[in-house]
C-alpha cells in the first residue's frame, strides 16, 4: 500500500475556535459520505510538511504564514481516496493563530471545489456537542494543547 503524506493545519481565530472545511462527497469512490475535517494536504514530490502545511494554508484559506513551527501531533491510517485507491495516510498537524476569520477560496484547486462544501469555526463546546463526523478523532485534545 502506498504512503500518503499530508500536512493538515490547526487555524485557529481570536475567539479560540478551530476552522473545519465540510467535505461533501458525490459521484466519487466516497460517493454519499460527508465529513468536518481541517485544512490540509497532501506533500508535492520533494517538499516538506512544514512546506506543504504553508502552501495548503494558502491555497485553502487564503492566509499566508512564513512559518507553521514544529507539527504538535501525528496520526497514521489507512484511508480511501476518492479516486478509489486505498493509501496509507500519514498526518503531521501544525498550530497557525489567525487574527481574521476571512478566508478566499481563490486557490482551491476543481477537486476541492467538487468536495468542499462548506466551512465553519468550531468551539470545543461544538466539538463536543455535535452528532457530525469530525477528523482527526483527537481534534479536541489537539485543540485543547493548542490553546494552553
Amino acid at each position: 500500500m502506498r504512503q500518503r503524506n499530508s500536512a493538515r493545519l490547526l487555524v485557529i481565530n481570536p475567539s479560540q475556535q478551530v476552522l473545519l472545511f465540510h467535505f461533501q462527497h458525490k459521484g466519487d469512490a466516497l460517493d454519499g459520505q460527508s465529513h468536518w475535517a481541517t485544512p490540509g494536504g497532501g506533500l508535492e514530490q520533494s517538499e516538506s510538511f512544514e512546506a506543504a502545511a504553508i502552501r495548503e494554508l494558502y491555497e485553502e484559506t487564503g492566509l499566508c504564514v512564513a512559518d507553521v513551527g514544529d507539527s504538535i501531533a501525528e496520526r497514521r491510517f489507512s484511508m480511501m481516496l476518492p479516486s478509489g485507491e486505498t493509501v496509507l495516510s500519514f498526518e503531521r498537524y501544525f498550530v497557525v493563530h489567525t487574527d481574521s476569520d476571512r478566508l478566499s477560496r481563490e486557490g482551491w484547486t476543481a477537486s476541492e471545489v467538487r468536495v468542499m462544501a462548506d466551512h465553519k469555526w468550531w468551539s470545543v463546546e461544538d466539538l463536543l456537542t455535535t452528532s457530525e463526523t469530525v477528523w482527526p478523532e483527537q481534534l479536541i485534545e489537539m485543540l485543547e494543547n493548542a490553546l494552553n
